[in-house]
């Protein structure tokens, strides 16, 4: 029996060598893009140093627990629902997505707001908030009570829902559980918002934590929402960055793009260092809110392989993060101790940066 936990100690160890070894790789391949320099490989190490430990004594123990909430539960965790996740919702097939993200009829917050995110979100404001983020520590709390933080923003971007974020967070939680998806999908529908804690820290306003998000440092597209309003940005006419690929190549890949700085990029990062979530859990809250590329195919020519298979996992998300915006609100308190167990399943330390 000791040899068997030895060699799946070993197993453990080789997996993380394995993906630190890639990330090495990767820098390498990489290092002359701008970008690169913005990256920080130390989130990985930290992520592997944190988790590599708790993983070893706790694997079993969590294979246990998730087979008997499965039970107690309804839900299939099983190994055939890991393998369906992406599988649209039956639930949503009918629904009318028209009557959703209607920004020609929004109210004016909404559209002043995009006026302002438009104008601001420029290349040098981007590459200095990741720096400001890579060099201070803006909190230390645990992921529910950042949830509990957060319910005291309202999100002047929205024009689907005037409900607390708590309530969205759960709403959207519920939906993926009721649809029987793995215990991470489920953990990403609660913390995918979690990221605009940035707007009680150091934003300039919410026009740097919220809102769709889009590419800087190349051409603005036209199918971005209310693209008219990039003429009052400064990168507008800036021959350097307004043209089709700008400091970009050709399918360079899109974690070596700008996004416009927000709750999305930076709860990534929170998320990268201090989880054991999947890849595709990282990319559903990365990427959640850049609707030109995974419900309007913008940008399509800065995909690499890997965007790819991404981009499936986006839009398997997408659609319980949008249409589970009802008037619906469950009992918070009730619900409270399951998703603190799911959070404990892949958050291993309690208390986080942030």
């Amino acid at each position: 029996m000791t040899g068997a936990k030895e060699s799946e100690s070993g197993k453990i160890r080789k997996e993380y060598r394995n993906e630190h070894n890639s990330v090495i790789e990767k820098n390498r391949k990489f290092s002359g893009i701008l970008l690169e320099k913005l990256d920080d490989d130390v989130l990985n190490v930290n992520r592997i140093r944190q988790t590599m430990g708790a993983t070893i004594s706790q694997q079993h123990t969590i294979e246990e627990e998730i087979a008997s909430h499965s039970k107690d539960d309804g839900h299939d965790t099983s190994a055939e629902a890991e393998e369906n996740w992406h599988i649209a919702s039956e639930y949503y097939k009918n629904i009318d997505t028209k009557a959703f993200r209607q920004y020609e009829l929004a109210c004016d917050r909404v559209k002043q707001f995009y006026e302002e995110q438009h104008e601001k979100q420029t290349v040098a404001y981007n590459i200095q908030a990741r720096i400001n983020f890579k060099t201070k520590t803006r909190a230390r709390m645990s992921i529910w009570e950042g949830l509990e933080k957060l319910n005291k923003l309202l999100d002047d971007s929205d024009p689907d829902t005037e409900l607390s974020q708590i309530d969205h967070a759960i709403q959207t939680a519920e939906a993926i559980r009721r649809d029987g998806k793995p215990r991470w999908f489920q953990l990403v529908g609660l913390i995918h918002d979690l990221g605009k804690l940035l707007y009680f820290f150091d934003s300039k306003g919410q026009w740097d934590v919220v809102g769709d998000t889009f590419p800087v440092g190349c051409k603005f597209s036209k199918r971005i929402i209310l693209p008219d309003s990039f003429a009052k940005n400064p990168d507008f006419l800036n021959p350097l960055y307004n043209t089709k690929y700008g400091i970009y190549s050709k399918h360079c890949g899109l974690d070596k793009v700008m996004l416009s700085w927000g709750h999305d990029e930076y709860m990534y990062h929170v998320a990268k260092n201090n989880s054991t979530l999947p890849i595709e859990a990282l990319a559903m809250i990365r990427y959640h809110s850049f609707y030109p590329w995974h419900q309007e195919y913008a940008y399509s020519y800065l995909m690499d392989e890997h965007d790819k298979e991404m981009l499936k996992a986006v839009q398997a998300f997408n659609s319980y993060d949008l249409y589970s915006k009802v008037d619906q609100t469950y009992d918070i308190d009730e619900l409270k101790p399951y998703y603190l167990e799911l959070i404990d399943e892949f958050f291993p330390n309690k208390i986080i940066d942030f």
